[in-house]
């Protein structure tokens, strides 16, 4: 367990994406940038309690800052869990009520959940009882058919009393019946201007902007408004987008890294993880975007894709698959 926690600073943030946010993908971005500040996939409650704190909040301390995202709705059981996420040197507790998941939706958490907001102020109120690091919320901007700005607020001014100064909203409702999970990220449309109003009829609160940020430029646009900016697939699939937020987003000075500096810095990392019994895929995976619009991107996706994955597969793939990209 560690203690060097970073205070979590939202301005600019990678948002929780579950299969793909774990650890190794965390280490290859904080590669990228120093400053962003870097969010878990969200873990439930019960996996941590029944299924081994060690195996779920394990982290590098090289990641940090880091934001763990608990999904849950049993004030108790957060408070443990959120105990928990402190000890192992999170900067933060995140709780989820914006996944509108099916099997979320059956464990009562999630974007379900804002239609209980004194629920909510209940959780936050409960894990801030027992841990020192922030408390924050990620939600929608509402579900269903209660999708008022009249409910927003209900829903921000009752959390906030629960002790919650952070909130990351996702610029899109949610419906949690018709739409499946990939639908609600692009079906409901965006509306930025509901998220900015929340802001100006809460200043006292952090609030960060959710959805459809795909360029710095448009983040730059964002943060004239709100206090953060999240950004979720794109840094994904596109990752050396993130190598420029130091300097763009936060104004540091130095160089910014070639895509070839951070590969040849992820190689140690591979060999220890190979050592330790891993496999190359299981880092290559989170790789794939990094020669994203670069000539040589798609034999460096193939090579790493179809060789990444034999058994045996060692940080000679990634070499061979550098020296398709023609710069």
């Amino acid at each position: 367990m560690s203690n060097n926690r970073v205070i979590p600073d939202h301005t600019f943030s990678v948002a929780p994406m579950l299969d793909w946010t774990d650890k190794h993908c965390r280490y290859f971005h904080r590669l990228l940038t120093k400053k962003a500040l870097l969010y878990t996939e969200m873990v439930t409650t019960g996996a941590i309690l029944h299924g081994g704190s060690e195996r779920f909040l394990a982290f590098n301390v090289a990641e940090s800052p880091v934001a763990f995202q608990l999904g849950g709705s049993n004030p108790v059981d957060l408070a443990r869990c959120a105990q928990l996420v402190e000890q192992y040197g999170y900067s933060e507790v995140n709780l989820n009520v914006g996944c509108p998941s099916d099997r979320v939706q059956n464990g009562r958490f999630g974007a379900c959940l804002m239609a209980e907001p004194v629920l909510v102020a209940e959780c936050v109120s409960a894990m801030k009882e027992f841990v020192s690091i922030p408390v924050t919320v990620k939600s929608r901007i509402g579900i269903d058919d209660q999708d008022s700005y009249a409910e927003l607020v209900r829903f921000v001014s009752t959390v906030a009393g629960g002790g919650c100064q952070d909130f990351i909203i996702h610029a899109r409702k949610a419906w949690l019946k018709g739409l499946s999970p990939k639908q609600n990220r692009e079906v409901p449309p965006l509306c930025y201007e509901i998220v900015y109003q929340i802001k100006q009829d809460f200043p006292e609160l952090n609030i960060s902007l959710n959805g459809g940020v795909t360029s710095l430029a448009a983040a730059t646009d964002v943060l004239q408004y709100v206090d953060g900016v999240m950004v979720g697939r794109e840094a994904y699939h596109n990752p050396y987008l993130l190598a420029q937020v130091d300097k763009q987003i936060y104004g540091m000075s130095g160089d910014i890294k070639t895509r070839h500096q951070v590969v040849m810095e992820l190689i140690p990392y591979i060999q220890q993880h190979l050592y330790e019994g891993g496999r190359l895929h299981n880092i290559t995976r989170h790789i794939l975007g990094l020669f994203h619009g670069v000539a040589g991107a798609r034999l460096w996706r193939r090579c790493l894709s179809e060789k990444g994955t034999k058994k045996g597969a060692n940080e000679a793939v990634l070499l061979e698959a550098l020296n398709n990209i023609r710069l």
